[in-house]
C-alpha cells in the first residue's frame, strides 16, 4: 500500500497551500479579486506571484496544465541572447543578462552556470566572436556567469571529443544558464500560492464581464467539473501566450492579430553524442540563426528552429523540414552525425512574438522584447518576451495593472524572493532529485516505503514517489502531467514514458480513488500526445495495456 502524508510536515515547506480542492474553496468564498489573470504559463505565474507578494487578492486560471504551452518547450537556457547582441538590441540583451542573475540567485536549485563553446573554423570567426562575448561579459556585470575565453583547437576537442575536427583552427568559450522550465513554473505557481495567490489549473475562461463597457470579471468553466463560475475583478490580465487573440476576441470581436506564431522544435538525443559538461553553441546555421546543443538531465538537447505559423495550438506538432534541419546542421559539427533512428524525443513549442507592423516571411525581424497593450474595456494583455525575463515582465504587468485599477500602489519585491525548492536537498539525496531542490527530502522522506522507493522501470531513475509527490504537491492531475511536465520524461525519451505510462496510471488511480475506466481514459489521451514525440509516429505494440 502506498502511505498517506504521515511524516511529511506540509505547513512548513508551503506544500499545504497548493491544492486543487483548496483553491476551488477559495473561489466560492471570494466574491471578488483585485487581479485576475489568465494563462499559467511563465508570464502568468510570474505575474500573480508578484501581484500576490504586493498583498493583492490574486487568481491565476489556465485552461490545461501549468505551463503545458510554450513555457515547457523552451532550449532549456536562461541567456541574455548572444544573436539578439548581434542584431544590436543591446537594451533586450542587458535586461535579460541582468534577469539571468537574479534568477540563478531565487532559483539555483533549477538554474546553473553553463559554458558554451562556439567552434571556430577560420581565424575572423575567432576574431569577431571574441570581441562580440567581450562586450557580453562587459553587459553582464557583476551577475556574470563567467568571463569568455579563447580556446585552442586542441582544447575544444579535449572538451567536445565529438566536434568536427577538420579545418578546426580553435574556439570560444563563454557562459550562460541552464534550467529546467516546467519545473521553474510548478515552482514559480507553489510560491505565488504561499504568498497568497489562488491557481487553478483545467480552469478555462470562456467569457468577459463588462459594467457600462468596462471589464468587470470573467466567465470560466472548471473542466474537471463542468461547473461554471463568474468571477469579479477589478483587473483582467490576459496572459495567454500564443492565445492572447482568443482572449481579446472575447473583448473585440473585430481586433487585429496582435502575436504571430513561430514554432520552434527540438529534438533529444543520448548524451553520448556530445559527451562532456560543454554546450556546443552553432553561431550561423544555414538561414542565418543559431543552433544550441544543451547538456540536460543526462541527455542532449539539440535545437532551435524558428518557423512562422498561421495557426497555433495547446499541443503543436514538429515539421518534418524542421527535424531534418536540425540534424542536417548537426552533421556538420558533430561525428559521428546523428540520424533520425537515433532521436529519444521530438518537442515543438510555439513563441508568442509581437506581430510586426508590416506583413514579413521572417521571425528575424520581428521583436523579442515584450509589449503590454490595454484595451478600451481595460483589459490588459502581454505579449512577446522570453523565459529568462519573466520577472521583469511580470513587474511591469502588475505596474500597469494596478494603475488601471486604481489600486493602492505597493513595490515590486520579487528580486529578492527566494523560489520554492530553492535550496539544497539534504546530503546523500538521490541525484536526479536535486531538480527538486530541499523538496527532494520530502520526496526521500516517502521513499522510506519500500512501495515508494520502488523504480518506474528498473533502466530509469524516477521512483513512485515522485508520482505521488506530484499528484499531492504540485496538482498533477493527468498522466501528461506527471509524465511531461513533472518528471520531465516525455521530453527525454518519449519511447521509455509510452512504456511507463501504463504502470503510472496505475499508481494515480490509486492515489485519486479513480477506476480502470479513468486509467484506460488517461492512457489512450496520452499516448495520442506522445505519439508527436517520437521519431516514427507508431506506438508501441503494447501502449494501451493497462497495468
Amino acid at each position: 500500500m502506498l502511505e498517506s502524508n504521515n511524516g511529511i510536515n506540509m505547513s512548513s515547506n508551503g506544500l499545504a497551500h497548493f491544492n486543487r480542492d483548496q483553491f476551488i474553496g477559495d473561489l466560492e468564498r471570494e466574491d471578488h479579486w483585485d487581479f485576475i489573470i489568465i494563462g499559467g504559463g511563465a508570464t502568468g505565474l510570474g505575474s500573480a506571484l508578484d501581484a500576490a507578494s504586493r498583498g493583492y487578492k490574486t487568481l491565476l486560471l489556465e485552461q490545461a496544465d501549468f505551463a503545458k504551452g510554450t513555457s515547457s518547450r523552451s532550449t532549456k537556457l536562461v541567456h541574455g541572447g548572444v544573436r539578439y547582441l548581434a542584431q544590436g538590441d543591446i537594451a533586450l540583451v542587458y535586461e535579460a543578462l541582468k534577469e539571468r542573475g537574479i534568477l540563478l540567485k531565487n532559483a539555483a536549485h533549477l538554474v546553473k552556470a553553463q559554458d558554451f563553446i562556439i567552434p571556430c573554423y577560420d581565424w575572423k570567426s575567432i576574431l569577431m566572436y571574441f570581441a562580440g562575448l567581450k562586450m557580453y561579459d562587459w553587459l553582464s556585470g557583476r551577475l556574470s556567469f563567467g568571463k569568455s575565453e579563447f580556446l585552442s583547437s586542441e582544447a575544444v576537442i579535449a572538451a567536445m571529443p565529438t566536434i568536427n575536427t577538420a579545418h578546426l583552427k580553435g574556439g570560444i568559450r563563454y557562459y550562460d544558464g541552464q534550467f529546467d522550465d516546467a519545473r521553474l513554473a510548478i515552482n514559480i505557481a507553489q510560491t505565488a500560492a504561499e504568498k497568497g495567490a489562488t491557481l487553478l489549473n483545467y480552469f478555462k475562461v470562456t467569457g468577459l464581464l463588462k459594467t457600462a463597457e468596462k471589464l468587470s470579471g470573467v466567465k470560466a468553466v472548471d473542466l474537471e467539473q463542468g461547473k461554471e463560475y463568474l468571477l469579479k475583478a477589478k483587473v483582467v490580465i490576459n496572459a495567454t501566450g500564443v492565445f492572447v487573440d482568443d482572449i481579446l476576441q472575447l473583448d473585440q470581436p473585430s481586433c487585429q492579430p496582435t502575436v504571430v506564431p513561430s514554432q520552434g522544435t527540438h529534438i533529444v538525443l543520448d548524451k553520448s553524442f556530445l559527451p562532456g559538461a560543454s554546450a556546443l553553441m552553432i553561431p550561423k546555421t544555414s538561414d542565418g540563426r543559431v543552433l544550441f546543443a544543451v547538456p540536460w538531465h543526462e541527455n542532449l538537447v539539440l535545437g532551435t528552429t524558428d518557423t512562422p505559423l498561421n495557426s497555433h495550438s495547446l499541443e503543436p506538432v514538429a515539421l518534418d523540414q524542421e527535424v531534418d534541419f536540425i540534424l542536417h546542421t548537426a552533421a556538420n559539427y558533430l561525428s559521428p552525425a546523428p540520424e533520425r533512428k537515433d532521436i529519444l524525443s521530438i518537442f515543438a513549442g510555439l513563441r508568442p512574438l509581437a506581430a510586426p507592423s508590416k506583413k514579413t516571411g521572417s521571425t528575424k525581424e520581428i521583436s523579442r522584447s515584450h509589449k503590454i497593450t490595454v484595451t478600451s474595456s481595460g483589459l490588459l494583455t502581454i505579449t512577446g518576451g522570453k523565459w529568462t525575463t519573466y520577472r521583469k515582465m511580470a513587474e511591469d504587468t502588475i505596474d500597469r495593472a494596478i494603475k488601471i485599477g486604481k489600486l493602492t500602489p505597493f513595490d515590486c519585491n520579487t528580486r529578492n524572493i527566494s523560489i520554492h525548492g530553492s535550496g539544497s536537498p539534504a546530503v546523500g539525496a538521490v541525484a536526479h532529485l536535486v531538480a527538486y531542490g530541499c523538496d527532494a527530502n520530502g520526496i526521500q522522506a516517502l521513499m522510506a516505503n519500500p512501495a515508494m522507493a520502488e523504480k518506474l522501470r528498473i533502466d530509469l531513475p524516477y521512483v513512485v514517489a515522485e508520482v505521488i509527490w506530484a499528484i499531492r504537491f504540485e496538482m498533477a492531475r493527468t498522466l501528461e502531467d506527471v509524465l511531461a511536465r513533472r518528471i520531465r520524461l516525455l521530453f527525454l525519451n518519449a519511447k521509455a514514458a509510452i512504456d511507463i505510462a501504463p504502470k503510472v496510471a496505475g499508481i494515480m488511480a490509486q492515489e485519486l480513488g479513480v477506476d480502470e475506466t479513468w486509467q484506460a481514459m488517461q492512457i489512450e489521451a496520452f499516448n495520442q500526445v506522445a505519439r508527436q514525440y517520437l521519431p516514427e509516429k507508431d506506438l508501441p505494440a503494447n501502449a494501451n495495456k493497462i497495468s
